[in-house]
């Protein structure tokens, strides 16, 4: 080990969370799926090529987090064109969906754990058809081989890891007749070290390399998954899969000191709300607090809640309103916005803004939406590429809360997204439930650029708490010459707009006991926030370093050749 460090989980392997190459590196947060991006990689294929592999290799590996039955952002930067796209396979609405979907007979909002684990809860899942178009436009490889190292391990059988044996037993209520057959066999839930087959994951992967993603949408899965729904009661049908269609997007760019970065744009806040955080915080010399001081987590704190009230209020999907986004990002603004920061207290004043008064667009009401603690705990994976020709990949995918709905399709293998509870459950404003309209998102894959060459690439899980992670670990880099590994591994801390902050072990007490002072709360006790992989480029020596975050089983691998 480079530097001692204290991980932010006692199952930290640095060895394998770590790598270093010459030319390529994969991170994820599975084995499984790090090594299917080596084998394509070593075969010849580009990080496009091995990004897919790895999201394949995730669906055997991590189920509960992602899979083609959910969405994702995937974030190609191609160094030829030295152009940077978000293929956008966010879910969809089905055309039978309706602002009130979430609403009961008496316009009461029907209890999150209920909505989300029903089949209304699913949208049409994108991340097949992104990554295809990705493929389309930059890979070198078939698809048929860059599914086949995850079917072969599909085949093979998985071993169950810490990470599931958890989430098996947090979130085992999640889970679905059909789901609970596979990791729940007799009724017990599988546990750390048990073996288990999937051999209809596999028959679907086989499907898929031989027929294409259309059976997808259009073939036999298509209407395994249709007839799974419609049997739990379900809106979707065979044309809202037919139909389906993902968009390809200019990334939300912002800077930070010397530094350009590229993030998601909506439908996914996420990378607005970072971005707007960064600017929040670039008026501050960070470099002269201490790390673990408690100045550095006020102004953390009230820098999350001023972009969280913006983001809760302003987020939307494009295609159907406008959002202030020109406005949001608005040097103007946010240097009015951070005047709300003061060191004395917490500033009970904090709410969002008027950017629309900097930015072209029909300005629309705010509906506020209940606060429900069980929607903060989605879940999520985020894996990063980079090849011997200078491509990145940056990538989070979803089935949204663990399992998803918790609905597998029968005889497929795989669970379907629970990702509509996203929407806003009271109608009237911009996140309001629409036909073909896709949910706001707090996705944030990530690749920052000095001199207009990228040098550093990262992304999380975590539902909100995506874009604390994210912010955090790249200030980690930039402002205080963190290593990468010791900038993902530093402990975090997560608030929204509320008073109530979640922190990770190993914060200072300290500083703990000051914020409690001026006002703020904290969560009872510690909990993991967010699974950071990432990428750096250090173009004077020639080394790409790569590394996975200890709070799951992740995985870096690097290559000199």
């Amino acid at each position: 080990m480079e530097k001692e460090f204290k991980p932010r989980s006692d199952r930290c392997d640095y060895d394998r969370e770590t790598a270093k190459g010459k030319v390529s590196i994969a991170a994820s947060a599975h084995p499984i799926a790090t090594d299917a991006a080596e084998k394509i990689l070593r075969d010849g294929g580009n990080a496009i090529d091995a990004a897919i592999a790895i999201q394949f290799g995730l669906n055997v590996g991590e189920p509960m987090m992602t899979g083609i039955g959910g969405s994702g952002f995937f974030m190609v930067y191609h160094a030829e064109s030295k152009t940077t796209k978000i293929f956008d396979g966010h879910t969809r609405a089905p055309a039978a969906a309706h602002p009130k979907l979430f609403l009961d007979e008496h316009d009461e909002v029907i209890p999150f754990r209920e909505r989300s684990t029903h089949a209304t809860a699913v949208g049409v899942p994108g991340i097949l058809k992104a990554m295809e178009a990705a493929r389309k436009e930059y890979g070198t490889k078939p698809l048929a081989e860059l599914i086949e190292p995850a079917a072969q391990a599909a085949e093979k059988g998985v071993e169950v890891n810490w990470v599931m044996d958890n989430t098996l037993k947090t979130f085992e209520y999640r889970l679905g007749d059909h789901a609970r057959e596979l990791f729940m066999p007799g009724g017990k839930a599988l546990c750390e070290g048990d073996r288990y087959q999937k051999e209809n994951l596999a028959k679907t992967f086989r499907i898929l390399q031989k027929k294409g993603i259309e059976a997808f949408y259009e073939g036999e899965i298509a209407e395994a998954i249709v007839s799974t729904l419609k049997e739990l009661g379900g809106i979707m049908e065979l044309s809202d899969l037919k139909s389906y269609r993902i968009s390809i997007d200019e990334p939300a760019w912002g800077t930070y000191r010397d530094y350009k970065i590229a993030s998601s744009n909506m439908p996914s806040a996420g990378g607005t709300t970072m971005l707007q955080i960064l600017k929040l915080l670039e008026g501050f010399d960070l470099s002269k607090y201490d790390v673990k001081s408690w100045e550095k987590y006020y102004l953390f704190t009230e820098a999350m809640r001023i972009a969280f009230a913006d983001k809760i209020a302003f987020a939307g999907d494009p295609e159907f309103g406008d959002i202030p986004l020109q406005g949001m990002l608005n040097e103007e603004y946010l240097a009015e916005r951070r005047k709300l920061i003061n060191f004395e207290r917490r500033n009970d004043s904090i709410d969002f803004g008027n950017p629309w008064a900097y930015s072209d667009g029909k300005e629309i009401n705010v509906v506020r939406q209940p606060f429900e603690p069980e929607r903060e705990r989605s879940e999520t994976t985020h894996f990063t590429v980079m090849d011997k020709w200078g491509n990145i990949v940056a990538c989070t995918s979803t089935v949204e809360h663990p399992f998803g709905s918790g609905i597998m399709v029968k005889d497929y293998g795989f669970v379907l997204n629970n990702e509509l509870t996203d929407f806003d459950a009271i109608p009237g404003g911009l996140n309001e439930i629409k036909p073909g309209k896709r949910p706001v998102s707090c996705k944030t894959p990530t690749i920052v650029f000095k001199d207009d060459e990228p040098v550093l690439t990262l992304g999380s899980p975590g539902g909100p708490t995506i874009v604390g992670s994210v912010f955090q670990t790249l200030v980690n880099v930039l402002d205080f010459g963190m290593e990468l590994k010791e900038a993902i591994e530093e402990p975090r801390i997560f608030n929204s707009t509320g008073p109530l902050i979640g922190w990770e072990a190993g914060i200072s007490m300290e500083a703990k006991g000051e914020l409690e002072s001026k006002g703020f709360e904290f969560a009872d006790g510690p909990f993991p926030l967010g699974n950071v992989q990432a990428i750096q480029i250090d173009r004077e020596k020639g080394i790409i370093h790569g590394a996975a975050d200890s709070s799951r089983e992740g995985k870096a691998t690097g290559l000199d050749e």
